[in-house]
């Protein structure tokens, strides 16, 4: 009786310390991550045929693969156990002036310094690439840097949530082929793609007025909602009118650029230094515009639009005037595109392609045109990056396992804002708040 008692009473410890150990935080987090790593090792591992359903199984668990799946489940189950400690090191890491002498960091010699050694490699590092990599430059990361500044503006800057931007991108690719006379509608005329642009960019412009003037009344996901039907109007439309836009087929054959009796070429390089250019003047402009009496409304809008309305900021106007300049610079990116692809169809605007713009701004951080860069850059590099590694169908898990790494640990993006940056810190400290940080606004410590 008594050994009886006693056994039941090792198990029940047995179970109350087992139930203490497995409901403990970092537990719980560590195998969770291996679970999810498990998950992705039989997602990405090989497919069962109707003779053997059991080979993806065997291929996946029964597999070498399995144990790096495993450990690199077990690193990122410690990272997450260590949250808090890791969030703090990445929040002083993105203070890099911290530290630096008040009389360096008044003439923002560093911040200087760190924008010329980018300009740097940016003008030099292509050079030195294979044509597959220069294009890949130009078609990927030099298109999507332009699209996320324009959207930065809106969603950055403004907080409008836009997910038809890439409509404007469209609009201005198509206003590229019908003045090339590349359209089942002849123009009035036909132009050179350079000539093209001042049109393109107007249309654009046009475009979102049009759209904003009876919808930018609607905030958060009615906002949303409302452009995602118009980016998806316009794409249908496109599909649809075989009259006007040649409907599937698209049109074929732009011509490329031509100044001074030089043609360009299929050759990504003229079209990386044009971007490259054009680039350099957007964020000039942009930056001029955040530091201006516009950018404060926008600021005073995007924190809080009642109250900049009660102060008396004419907040329609400015979002709308918001919208163009954001739609304005994804039809000047549309040209850019149209010209140095020659081809275009309505494939090429698809609503993934807006996702995905929205993406690399809250990666590279809402507000920040140097983190809005690294943002696109980074994304738009990375599936090339994986080609030699990754097969095609596992790409876009490899590519969501890295945005969610990336939200758990820093979720305000690579390179916050000022503003941002400066709210995190102060939650951090109990001062205030940072939604994204799950506290709430203007709440003490």
């Amino acid at each position: 009786m008594t050994s009886t008692s006693s056994t039941r009473a090792s198990g029940g410890g047995l179970r109350a310390r087992w139930a203490e150990w497995s409901s403990r935080p970092e537990v719980r987090r560590v195998a969770t991550a291996v679970g999810v790593a498990l998950a992705i090792a039989l997602i990405t591992g090989p497919k069962g045929t109707e003779n053997d359903r059991w080979r993806g199984i065997r291929g996946s668990f029964l597999d070498t693969r399995v144990v790096w799946f495993v450990l690199g489940g077990l690193l990122l189950g410690l990272a997450l156990s260590q949250r808090e400690r890791v969030q703090g090191a990445l929040a002083r890491a993105g203070r890099p002036l911290e530290g630096v002498p008040a009389r360096y960091r008044a003439d923002n010699r560093i911040r200087y310094a760190v924008y010329g050694a980018l300009l740097v490699v940016a003008v030099v590092a292509p050079l030195g690439v294979s044509p597959y990599w220069q294009r890949v430059l130009t078609d990927q990361v030099g298109i999507y840097v332009l699209l996320a500044l324009g959207l930065n503006v809106v969603v950055g800057l403004a907080g409008l949530l836009d997910l038809g931007y890439i409509a404007f991108f469209a609009i201005g690719a198509y206003t590229t082929a019908y003045f090339t006379g590349r359209l089942p509608v002849e123009p009035p005329f036909t132009l050179n793609p350079f000539l093209i642009m001042p049109i393109a960019i107007a249309a654009a412009m046009l475009a979102g007025v049009l759209l904003g003037s009876p919808t930018l009344r609607l905030r958060g996901d009615y906002l949303a909602i409302v452009t995602l039907g118009f980016g998806e109007i316009v794409r249908i439309v496109a599909v649809n009118s075989d009259k006007l836009t040649n409907g599937p087929q698209g049109a074929f054959g732009i011509p490329h650029f031509s100044a001074f009796g030089y043609h360009w070429t299929l050759a990504s390089m003229p079209y990386y230094y044009l971007l490259l250019v054009v680039i350099l003047g957007t964020v000039f402009l942009f930056h001029r515009l955040e530091e201006s009496r516009i950018g404060r409304f926008w600021t005073a809008i995007r924190e809080d639009e009642v109250a900049a309305a009660a102060t008396g900021v004419p907040t329609l106007r400015y979002k709308l005037l918001a919208f163009a300049i954001g739609a304005s610079t994804s039809g000047f990116a549309g040209v850019i595109y149209a010209s140095k692809i020659g081809f275009i169809n309505p494939d090429n605007f698809p609503l993934l392609l807006s996702i995905l713009v929205l993406t690399m701004v809250i990666f590279g951080g809402m507000g920040s045109m140097l983190g809005v860069i690294l943002g696109a850059a980074a994304l738009g590099l990375l599936p090339e990056l994986l080609r030699d590694y990754v097969p095609a169908d596992d790409r876009y898990i490899w590519f969501g396992a890295l945005l969610i790494v990336m939200m758990v640990f820093r979720p305000q993006g690579l390179v916050p804002s000022r503003r941002r940056a400066r709210e995190i810190r102060l939650s951090e400290e109990g001062i205030g708040g940072a939604d994204s940080l799950g506290t709430t606004p203007g709440a003490q410590a």
